[in-house]
């Protein structure tokens, strides 16, 4: 029997420019349904994990205790907030799984949220730019130009790939019309993400709006439980595997910029403590806050030599239909990226495919899933294992 907590219910929001007006809003909007899904009362619940952002979005921090607003049956159930950049949702789920594993409780509740879309342009771009090394790299004038700033070392040692990138986007934005909580169900095609147009200008050069993941409000939450608990849940997704590893924050201090070492070694001993490989994925959520992002992950993860990534951007391997299916729900590219919210979602769309409850998103024979989410420019990175085992 296995020894990991389990997800055995979870709640979701639609991505996008939401009517809520805050985070207290949004996450009042998923806590009780996700609680709801997975059998439990409030009451069963031991601990609280919230992941939010927030670096000056909001005016109101202590989010921890915004649950308890909410839901004030939980307001006595100690509560935490984690915040970890874009992979903040991710540290609360693996504090959440900690803590549950640990035996320090049986049943936790895990949410994250994200009100972006109300915040001043200038306040944005500079709140995102606290996800990178400013001392170093505030000169990028954005986080999308940090990107670019990997964009660039790519094409200089392996050639222009726009096109490429513009390969990755029309995919996302392709499945990303199949699902019902996606910010953007449009699928733009390969010629409008390629070419740079009023309706697709350049944010950083290269990096076309195409190439940059959705400014979005949004929520998540999932329920986790102890192994003795989820074996009369409704349905249990667990952990076959999982890992947190880290990098040097300043791009300046690792010997590649292209390497992603970090995510390479959350992969690696996720992987490895599941007792798989690569080839044994079904399918892989992963962080495409842009689109070099994701072709770097094809070759951190090992699917590609370095520089050999469009490959399987070209012969359909990342395709729903292909040998691995890589953002299945459109990704951060055409779901959203409310930040704290992100982490969640991910896993939330892999256990869709596991319970094959992912309607049109629906990978078939879909067993064993992948999840990676990271903060800053794979600094934090988190790698899941999922399964289904009830």
């Amino acid at each position: 029997m296995t020894t990991s907590p389990s997800m055995i219910g979870w709640a979701h929001s639609t991505f996008g420019r939401a009517d809520e007006p805050d985070v207290e809003t949004l996450l009042a909007g998923v806590t009780g349904t996700a609680l709801e899904h997975a059998g439990v009362e409030p009451g069963d619940v031991d601990g609280v994990f919230v992941g939010v952002f927030n670096g000056g979005l909001s005016r109101q921090g202590f989010e921890a205790g915004l649950v308890g607003v909410g839901l004030p049956e939980l307001a006595g159930v100690p509560a935490v907030r984690a915040e970890n950049a874009c992979a903040t949702g991710s540290a609360a789920l693996y504090a959440a799984l900690d803590f549950v594993q640990s035996g320090r409780g049986g049943i936790a509740l895990v949410a994250g949220a994200e009100k972006m879309t109300t915040a001043e342009p200038e306040v944005l771009n500079d709140v995102l730019l606290t996800a990178s090394y400013r001392r170093e790299e505030e000169h990028a004038g954005s986080f999308a130009g940090v990107f670019a700033g990997l964009a660039r070392t790519y094409f200089d040692r392996y050639g222009d790939h726009r096109r490429t990138l513009a390969g990755i986007a029309a995919k996302n934005h392709r499945n990303g019309v199949d699902n019902p909580h996606a910010h953007l169900r449009r699928d733009l095609g390969l010629d409008f993400c390629d070419e740079v147009s009023a309706r697709n200008p350049l944010v950083a050069d290269p990096l076309r709006r195409t190439d940059c993941s959705l400014v979005s409000d949004g929520a998540a939450a999932v329920v986790v439980a102890a192994p003795g608990i989820a074996a009369s849940a409704p349905r249990a997704i667990t952990w076959r595997g999982r890992a947190h590893a880290s990098d040097h924050l300043p791009l300046s201090r690792r010997s590649d910029v292209l390497e992603l070492a970090g995510a390479r070694a959350a992969f690696t001993h996720a992987t490895e403590e599941a007792g798989i490989t690569l080839d044994d994925l079904d399918l892989l959520e992963t962080h495409d806050c842009f689109t070099i992002a994701e072709l770097l992950q094809y070759e951190a993860f090992g699917l590609t030599e370095p520089g050999k990534g469009a490959a399987v951007v070209a012969d359909g391997t990342v395709e729903r239909t292909g040998d691995l299916p890589v953002n299945p729900s459109g990704g951060l590219k055409a779901k959203g990226h409310p930040i704290g919210a992100t982490g969640i979602s991910q896993h939330i769309m892999a256990a869709l495919q596991l319970t094959r409850e992912a309607g049109d998103m629906q990978v078939d024979g879909a067993e064993l899933a992948g999840v990676f989410n990271m903060g800053g420019a794979a600094v934090a990175n988190y790698f899941s294992v999922l399964e289904r085992i009830r």
